[in-house]
């Protein structure tokens, strides 16, 4: 079982990363799905706090995964360049989820350093980004990829990890992926990563792709490539359960493909996606079975698109 660094989001100065960061560039990406209540204060405060008073980040991407709200007006109200997801590379085809969002970034995005961003985020600071940045800006760093851990605030005290983070990521990590157990919050929406690193990998359309980016990037660089940082407090809206189920199929899907069990990669560009039917009931006088098609498909490495 591999320790994992782990560092505080005040470790380093503005001025220190500012100065370690040099010539190289560092993009914001915010995946956002009918996000419009909460995405333009996200993109405003980072965009004031670290673009205009301190040039750390040098541009700000929202990619519009399918909204029928307001996201994409509010985000570019906000001073952020947005994208919606289906129109980035048509060519390569669109598929819905998070993961493809973050996938097609990569298509859209100039720096050698990504961070990524929740959109739903309503209690946070915009120390988030540097405080992600820190173990990618010292000198000679093998760290590839940075998580973020957080107290998230509930009625009765700080909760502790997400419903899918305990019964479902911790029971995988334990029983497949120990080298991962040393993580506080592993499908933590807020991490960053080397363009080169996340370029390379196999990426889940869905929910699945924070998981599949740790795995897969111990598999290639080794654990010392990870690295945590404490964020402090954050808070979002949460998902209603039988949501959650589609959640935690897409992330066992994708730990058992990597485990060597089940389907292989899915279809990839252009292609037919593979779905699973996922079977719920609901208590209305009885319960009723109700299917929902839970897509289970990866992207490949965008390195062979760019």
């Amino acid at each position: 079982m591999s320790v994992v660094r782990t560092a505080h989001w005040d470790d380093w100065t503005i001025e220190e990363l500012r100065a370690a960061k040099g010539e190289r560039r560092v993009s914001l990406v915010v995946p956002a799905r009918n996000e419009a209540a909460t995405v333009g204060s996200v993109v405003g405060r980072v965009r004031e706090a670290l673009m205009e008073t301190v040039d750390l980040l040098d541009e700000i991407v929202v990619i519009d995964s399918d909204s029928t709200d307001a996201t994409y007006s509010v985000a570019e109200a906000a001073g952020a360049r947005v994208h919606r997801a289906a129109e980035i590379r048509p060519d390569l085809g669109a598929r819905p989820g998070k993961g493809e969002a973050m996938w097609k970034s990569l298509f859209v995005t100039t720096g050698e350093l990504i961070v990524f961003m929740d959109a739903d985020l309503v209690d946070w600071d915009t120390h988030f980004v540097p405080g992600l940045l820190g173990p990618l800006l010292e000198p000679d760093s093998p760290v590839a990829l940075v998580k973020g851990f957080y107290e998230r605030p509930g009625l009765d005290g700080p909760l502790e990890g997400g419903r899918v983070t305990e019964l479902v990521a911790r029971p995988l990590i334990a029983l497949l992926f120990p080298e991962l157990a040393g993580l506080v919050q592993p499908l933590a929406g807020e991490w960053a990563v080397r363009r080169s690193v996340l370029a390379r990998l196999a990426v889940p359309t869905g929910y699945a792709v924070e998981l599949a980016a740790l795995v897969d990037t111990v598999a290639l660089l080794g654990p010392e490539a990870l690295a945590q940082v404490d964020l402090g407090v954050r808070a979002h809206q949460h998902q209603a359960l039988r949501d959650l189920g589609g959640m935690a199929t897409q992330i066992l899907a994708a730990a058992l493909r990597r485990a060597g069990v089940g389907a292989g990669v899915g279809a990839g560009a252009g292609a037919g996606a593979a779905d699973v039917l996922l079977r719920q009931f609901v208590a209305d006088g009885g319960p009723h079975p109700v299917d929902r098609a839970v897509a289970i498909d990866e992207r490949p490495p965008a390195e062979e698109y760019l």
